[in-house]
């Protein structure tokens, strides 16, 4: 599944996934925040959940950027 939308600071991202469920009221989207870090092993990118003391601020800003997205996204009525 792609994420609907990706932000980025330094090597944090926040990834915004969004998945259709059924309620009473008919179909609602509802989205979920995946939070990583990217680095480099020898010649290989991989991807962790854990983050050092520098990496903090960057993910703070990543998950404030992504609060704000999915709070509008969430906001409107379709």
């Amino acid at each position: 599944m792609k994420p609907e939308k990706v932000f980025r600071v330094g090597s944090v991202s926040a990834s915004v996934f969004v998945n259709k469920v059924d309620t009473e009221n008919g179909k609602r989207e509802i989205r979920n925040v995946n939070l990583q870090r990217r680095y480099k092993d020898g010649d290989e990118w991989k991807s962790s959940s854990s983050f050092g003391l520098g990496d903090i601020p960057q993910a703070a800003e990543v998950l404030r950027l992504a609060f704000a997205y999915v709070a509008e996204q969430e906001a409107e009525v379709g």
